[in-house]
C-alpha cells in the first residue's frame, strides 16, 4: 500500500495578497493554456492557504514542473520559495530528495516494474483519451488502495499523490467511469468527470 513515485513541487508565496495574485492570474485563460501546455497533462495542481502544490510521477517531471511555476511567477512579479519532495513509502511523509530511500534488491526489482507498468499504462491512457474521470482520495493510502483496485479490475489509472486520473473515450463515458469510481471510493472522495487534461483541483480556472 505505498508507492515512492510520488514527487512534490511546494510552492510558499510570501503574503496572501501574493496568494490571491497568483489564483487571479492562474485563472486568466492565456495564463492556464500556458501552464497547460508547459507543465504536461500528467501534473496534477493543488493549493492551500498561502502554498500551491505540483505533484508529478518523476523527479524530472517534477523539477521540469518547478522551472516552469518559477518562470510563470516571475512574469507576475510574484516572489516565492520553492521545495523539492519525495513520499518516503516506509515513514509516510514527505522528505528531501536527498534522504536515502532503505530498499532491498527485491524491493528495486518491485519498483522497477511498478515504474514500467506505470509508464506503459500512461502512454496507452493518454495517448488517446479526450476526456477523463479524476477523483481526489482523503488520503495517500486510500489512493493507493483504490488505484490498485481499479486497475485489478482493468482501468489504465494514473495517480498522483491523492489523485486518480482515469482516462475516456468522451463525455458519456467519462460520466459513467465517474460514477463507477464513487461506488468504489470511500467515504469523502470526490469525483468528477472533465476533458483531459492539467487539472488544478483547488484553484478554480
Amino acid at each position: 500500500m505505498t508507492d515512492s513515485t510520488d514527487w512534490r513541487v511546494t510552492i510558499s508565496l510570501g503574503s496572501q495578497e501574493n496568494v490571491e495574485q497568483a489564483r487571479q492570474s492562474f485563472s486568466e485563460q492565456e495564463v492556464e493554456q500556458d501552464v497547460r501546455d508547459r507543465l504536461g497533462r500528467n501534473i496534477v495542481v493543488g493549493a492551500g492557504d498561502s502554498q500551491i502544490f505540483l505533484y508529478a510521477g518523476t523527479e524530472v517531471a517534477a523539477r521540469e514542473a518547478e522551472r516552469t511555476a518559477r518562470e510563470v511567477l516571475g512574469q507576475l512579479g510574484i516572489e516565492a520559495e520553492f521545495a523539492l519532495e519525495r513520499w518516503h513509502p516506509i515513514e509516510e511523509e514527505w522528505q528531501s530528495p536527498d534522504v536515502a530511500m532503505p530498499q532491498t534488491e527485491a524491493e528495486r526489482q518491485a519498483e522497477h516494474q511498478r515504474l514500467e507498468a506505470a509508464e506503459t499504462v500512461e502512454s496507452i491512457d493518454f495517448g488517446s483519451a479526450r476526456w477523463q474521470a479524476r477523483a481526489e482520495l482523503p488520503s495517500h493510502r486510500e489512493a493507493v488502495a483504490l488505484a490498485d483496485k481499479l486497475q485489478g479490475e482493468g482501468y489504465p489509472v494514473v495517480r498522483r499523490w491523492k489523485f486518480l486520473i482515469v482516462g475516456a473515450n468522451d463525455d458519456d463515458d467519462a460520466r459513467a467511469l465517474a460514477e463507477h469510481i464513487r461506488q468504489e471510493a470511500p467515504a469523502g472522495a470526490e469525483v468528477i468527470a472533465e476533458p483531459a487534461g492539467v487539472r488544478l483541483p483547488f484553484i478554480p480556472f
